[in-house]
Protein backbone atom coordinates (compact mmCIF):
# COMPACT_ATOMS: atom_id res chain seq x y z
CA UNK A 1 0.00 0.00 0.00
CA UNK A 2 2.42 2.29 0.76
CA UNK A 3 3.53 2.10 -2.87
CA UNK A 4 0.40 4.57 -3.51
CA UNK A 5 2.17 7.10 -2.45
CA UNK A 6 5.01 7.09 -4.99
CA UNK A 7 3.91 9.76 -7.73
CA UNK A 8 1.59 11.72 -5.98
CA UNK A 9 2.26 15.36 -6.07
CA UNK A 10 0.91 18.07 -4.63
CA UNK A 11 -0.92 20.68 -6.11
CA UNK A 12 -2.60 24.06 -5.12
CA UNK A 13 -5.38 21.83 -3.17
CA UNK A 14 -7.95 24.30 -0.81
CA UNK A 15 -9.99 23.07 1.67
CA UNK A 16 -13.49 23.68 0.78
CA UNK A 17 -17.02 23.43 2.19
CA UNK A 18 -20.32 22.37 0.17
CA UNK A 19 -21.08 25.93 -0.30
CA UNK A 20 -17.57 26.42 -2.26
CA UNK A 21 -16.18 28.78 0.15
CA UNK A 22 -12.87 28.09 1.98
CA UNK A 23 -12.73 26.39 5.32
CA UNK A 24 -11.05 28.38 8.19
CA UNK A 25 -8.50 26.99 10.66
CA UNK A 26 -11.52 27.52 13.56
CA UNK A 27 -14.29 25.18 11.41
CA UNK A 28 -11.53 22.89 10.29
CA UNK A 29 -10.26 22.25 14.48
CA UNK A 30 -13.88 22.39 15.47
CA UNK A 31 -14.61 19.16 13.16
CA UNK A 32 -11.43 17.47 13.83
CA UNK A 33 -12.18 18.01 17.74
CA UNK A 34 -16.24 16.34 16.67
CA UNK A 35 -14.88 13.66 14.87
CA UNK A 36 -11.96 12.81 17.29
CA UNK A 37 -9.67 13.05 15.08
CA UNK A 38 -7.21 15.70 16.98
CA UNK A 39 -3.64 15.12 17.02
CA UNK A 40 -2.74 14.38 20.15
CA UNK A 41 0.88 16.37 20.50
CA UNK A 42 0.13 18.89 17.65
CA UNK A 43 3.01 20.85 19.41
CA UNK A 44 5.45 18.13 18.87
CA UNK A 45 4.58 18.21 15.22
CA UNK A 46 7.77 20.17 13.64
CA UNK A 47 7.86 18.47 10.29
CA UNK A 48 8.56 21.72 7.64
CA UNK A 49 5.03 20.98 5.96
CA UNK A 50 3.30 22.22 9.16
CA UNK A 51 5.18 25.27 9.62
CA UNK A 52 1.73 27.27 9.39
CA UNK A 53 2.83 28.69 5.78
CA UNK A 54 0.19 26.21 4.15
CA UNK A 55 -3.17 26.11 5.81
CA UNK A 56 -3.71 23.15 3.96
CA UNK A 57 -1.50 21.33 5.89
CA UNK A 58 -2.74 21.38 9.73
CA UNK A 59 -0.69 19.95 12.72
CA UNK A 60 -4.49 19.32 14.45
CA UNK A 61 -5.30 16.78 11.91
CA UNK A 62 -4.35 13.65 13.42
CA UNK A 63 -4.99 11.98 10.12
CA UNK A 64 -3.30 14.18 7.89
CA UNK A 65 0.16 13.95 10.15
CA UNK A 66 -0.12 10.48 9.97
CA UNK A 67 0.21 10.32 6.67
CA UNK A 68 2.80 12.67 5.72
CA UNK A 69 4.53 10.99 8.17
CA UNK A 70 4.01 7.70 6.24
CA UNK A 71 4.85 9.47 2.71
CA UNK A 72 8.09 11.93 4.28
CA UNK A 73 9.72 8.27 5.21
CA UNK A 74 8.66 6.16 1.82
CA UNK A 75 8.73 9.36 -0.88
CA UNK A 76 11.43 11.49 1.60
CA UNK A 77 13.73 8.45 2.42
CA UNK A 78 13.54 9.77 6.05
CA UNK A 79 14.23 6.69 8.58
CA UNK A 80 11.06 5.47 10.39
CA UNK A 81 12.69 7.46 13.67
CA UNK A 82 12.95 10.67 12.11
CA UNK A 83 10.03 10.34 10.43
CA UNK A 84 8.40 9.51 13.47
CA UNK A 85 9.90 12.26 15.42
CA UNK A 86 9.13 15.05 13.03
CA UNK A 87 5.52 14.07 13.26
CA UNK A 88 4.64 13.80 16.99
CA UNK A 89 5.13 9.95 17.04
CA UNK A 90 6.81 7.50 18.80
CA UNK A 91 9.07 4.87 16.80
CA UNK A 92 6.59 1.99 17.93
CA UNK A 93 3.97 3.86 17.03
CA UNK A 94 4.95 5.19 13.60
CA UNK A 95 5.34 0.88 13.14
CA UNK A 96 1.49 0.53 14.07
CA UNK A 97 0.64 3.17 11.60
CA UNK A 98 2.21 1.41 9.06
CA UNK A 99 0.93 -1.76 9.29
CA UNK A 100 -2.78 -0.06 9.50
CA UNK A 101 -1.88 1.66 6.56
CA UNK A 102 -0.59 -1.63 5.02
CA UNK A 103 -3.92 -3.42 6.34
CA UNK A 104 -6.83 -1.38 5.43
CA UNK A 105 -4.95 1.85 3.28
CA UNK A 106 -6.29 5.44 4.31
CA UNK A 107 -8.67 3.72 6.64
CA UNK A 108 -6.14 2.50 8.98
CA UNK A 109 -4.87 6.02 9.88
CA UNK A 110 -8.39 6.42 11.15
CA UNK A 111 -7.98 5.31 15.09
CA UNK A 112 -9.68 1.89 16.17
CA UNK A 113 -12.69 2.83 19.02
CA UNK A 114 -11.53 2.39 22.76
CA UNK A 115 -12.40 -0.54 25.08
CA UNK A 116 -13.54 -3.60 24.68
CA UNK A 117 -15.80 -4.92 21.15
CA UNK A 118 -18.57 -6.23 23.16
CA UNK A 119 -19.43 -8.37 25.95
CA UNK A 120 -17.30 -11.61 26.45
CA UNK A 121 -19.20 -14.13 28.64
CA UNK A 122 -22.76 -13.21 26.89
CA UNK A 123 -22.99 -14.99 24.25
CA UNK A 124 -26.22 -15.58 21.80
CA UNK A 125 -26.24 -19.11 23.18
CA UNK A 126 -26.49 -17.70 26.80
CA UNK A 127 -28.83 -14.66 26.10
CA UNK A 128 -31.42 -17.01 24.62
CA UNK A 129 -31.22 -19.11 28.08
CA UNK A 130 -31.53 -16.15 29.68
CA UNK A 131 -33.95 -14.55 27.69
CA UNK A 132 -35.91 -17.67 27.47
CA UNK A 133 -36.23 -18.06 31.45
CA UNK A 134 -38.77 -18.30 33.86
CA UNK A 135 -39.11 -14.65 34.70
CA UNK A 136 -40.03 -15.32 38.23
CA UNK A 137 -36.22 -16.54 38.94
CA UNK A 138 -33.95 -14.04 40.76
CA UNK A 139 -30.21 -12.96 39.24
CA UNK A 140 -28.84 -14.92 41.15
CA UNK A 141 -30.39 -17.81 40.84
CA UNK A 142 -30.38 -17.51 36.70
CA UNK A 143 -26.78 -16.74 37.01
CA UNK A 144 -26.92 -20.72 38.70
CA UNK A 145 -28.60 -22.09 36.26
CA UNK A 146 -25.92 -20.53 33.50
CA UNK A 147 -23.12 -21.61 35.61
CA UNK A 148 -24.28 -25.23 35.62
CA UNK A 149 -25.51 -25.15 31.60
CA UNK A 150 -22.77 -23.19 30.16
CA UNK A 151 -19.73 -23.36 32.81
CA UNK A 152 -19.95 -19.46 32.35
CA UNK A 153 -20.02 -17.68 35.58
CA UNK A 154 -22.30 -14.63 35.73
CA UNK A 155 -22.70 -11.59 38.20
CA UNK A 156 -26.50 -11.30 39.07
CA UNK A 157 -26.55 -7.73 38.31
CA UNK A 158 -25.22 -9.10 34.53
CA UNK A 159 -28.08 -10.68 34.14
CA UNK A 160 -30.36 -8.85 35.35
CA UNK A 161 -29.28 -6.05 33.02
CA UNK A 162 -29.30 -8.43 29.99
CA UNK A 163 -33.02 -9.17 31.01
CA UNK A 164 -33.65 -5.67 30.41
Amino acid sequence: MLDDLRGWRYSHIRLRVESGTTMTTATRRRVLEETGLLHPRPEAVTAALFDGHEPFFLALDKVQVKYEMLRAHVIGGLSATAAAERHGYSRAAFYLITAAFDQAGMRGLLDEPRGRRGPLKLTAEVMDFVASADPALSGAQLASEVAARFGVKLHRRTIERARR
